[in-house]
């Protein structure tokens, strides 16, 4: 909830006037705010990763014993993490 008010809150203030794009922009600069976003991107990545598996799993794709649900759940992890560090890789 609180990363949904933060972004809804950027998106408000770069659209409000071109002098509230420029503050947005300069806000964008700052290490706190990137490392911020950062976070609520990978947030999204496992969540959206998360989903798909468990898609996956109810359409009966992925094997549904213990050792798959290991296995997906580490390939989902991996995932994860590679789509962390594109996103670093494009805010920064």
């Amino acid at each position: 909830m609180i990363a949904v008010g933060i972004l809804l809150w950027l998106l408000g203030l770069s659209l409000s006037s071109p002098e509230g794009f420029q503050q947005a922009s300069t806000l964008l600069g700052s290490f706190i705010v990137r490392f911020i976003l950062w976070a609520i991107m990978t947030a999204l990545a496992y969540h959206i990763v998360g989903g798909l598996r468990h898609l996956l799993m109810d359409f009966g794709m992925l094997d549904e014993s213990l050792e798959a649900g290991t296995r997906s759940a580490q390939i989902s992890f991996v995932i994860t993490v590679i789509l962390a560090v594109l996103a670093g890789v494009l805010l920064w």
